[in-house]
């Protein structure tokens, strides 16, 4: 087991490896490529598959832990590292309820495999085009948001086809990276999270065998997968969120310090508390209804989940602008670290759902609606 005593402590560890060229990555626009040979060595990429196949079987909450504590060091390692475990933790919780196959975690365990998740741009109706040829598909599509790709083997994916028996529908399938005619187009040049890798993919008249498609359903309503995924994956993608917040308060009050028996300080730090409380609640709750992945996947469970998401998401923002307030002019200067915080924050409110569709999928649920 990589973790040698607890993941809060073991993420300290590998945290100081990766927290001095954490700075440079986001001022070079670069992936934190080196980061990735140290997490195959350490075996992290694998660390949530289940012990019954060998893997180490770090649990949904400690791995939730583990990326939190990580991203005070380096966000933008953390954020592509909960890519991977979403993934991993999905084909976990779909394995031990015994509707998926253990393929993909064995892969990932003997070969410490890279998984790249392009669901941030798909959500229901996927995008691209898929044609019917013999044997298989051939896909066109762009796919944004591939965080980690640059050193990725396999992307779980999706495209949209029109099927001329069940009209439109969108298919499911892994594809290894260095199959001909995916393009990585080396395009992540974004506001935060400058080294996570996330650029966009280019699937120009791939081929996928039929064998390969996991999943086909309607183009557009709401699919039982996606209660599933959003239950494994929002947790431990704001863990990464808070553990932001969280260093960026800490900066803050050292800043702060010296005049501490100001008032208006005083004021400042207690209102930085109580976003940044909040936004640790939303996550604990999430956690919480995760249930080390023994949950039931429903509707409502989907939107308590992405509820808390937004909650959480907000917070997390107003955190790190109230550190920046806290900790005066000297805040505002690169190399304090708070700016570079403030800007890795906002990408919280991009993972799905954004706040407004949320809203929407909550409120339909809440009147016992589809989500949709």
């Amino acid at each position: 087991m990589p973790f040698d005593s607890t993941p809060t402590l073991y993420a300290h560890r590998l945290g100081e490896l990766f927290a001095k060229p954490s700075a440079q990555h986001d001022i070079e626009d670069t992936f934190v490529d080196a980061n990735y040979d140290v997490l195959k060595d350490e075996k992290v990429l694998s660390a949530m598959v289940p012990t019954q196949l060998g893997g180490a079987g770090v649990s949904h909450s400690e791995m939730c832990a583990f990326l939190r504590t990580l991203a005070g060091y380096c966000p933008s390692t953390a954020l592509a590292l909960s890519m991977q475990q979403h993934l991993v933790g999905t084909a976990r919780k779909n394995f031990e309820d015994g509707k998926g196959p253990a393929g993909l975690l064995e892969k990932v365990l003997d070969d410490q495999l890279v998984l790249v998740s392009t669901g941030a741009g798909d959500w229901r109706d996927s995008n691209g085009s898929a044609e019917k040829v013999e044997g298989g598909y051939r896909v066109n599509a762009f796919k944004a948001f591939a965080s980690g790709s640059p050193r990725g083997a396999i992307a779980i994916t999706s495209c949209a086809f029109d099927c001329p028996e069940d009209g439109p529908s969108v298919i499911h399938f892994p594809l290894p990276l260095n199959a001909e005619g995916v393009v990585p187009l080396n395009d992540w040049e974004a506001m935060g999270m400058r080294g996570t890798g996330s650029q966009t993919l280019k699937f120009d008249s791939v081929f996928v065998p039929d064998e390969a498609v996991k999943l086909k359903r309607p183009r557009g309503p709401y699919h039982g997968a996606f209660s599933t995924i959003v239950a494994v994956a929002m947790p431990l993608i704001m863990s990464v969120y808070v553990g932001v917040a969280e260093r960026a308060a800490k900066l803050a009050i050292d800043k702060a310090r010296p005049r501490a028996e100001d008032p208006l300080a005083q004021l400042l730090n207690g209102e930085l508390q109580n976003h940044l409380i909040t936004a640790q609640m939303a996550l604990s709750t999430m956690i919480d209804l995760a249930d080390d992945l023994a949950f039931v996947p429903s509707e409502p469970l989907a939107s308590e989940i992405l509820a808390r998401k937004t909650i959480c998401a907000e917070a997390v923002i107003k955190t790190v602008e109230k550190a920046l307030e806290l900790s005066g002019g000297s805040g505002f200067l690169r190399k304090n670290g708070i700016e570079r915080l403030l800007r890795d924050a906002h990408g919280g409110q991009f993972h799905p759902l954004p706040a407004k569709r949320q809203q929407l999928f909550t409120g339909r649920v809440g009147f016992e609606m589809s989500p949709v």
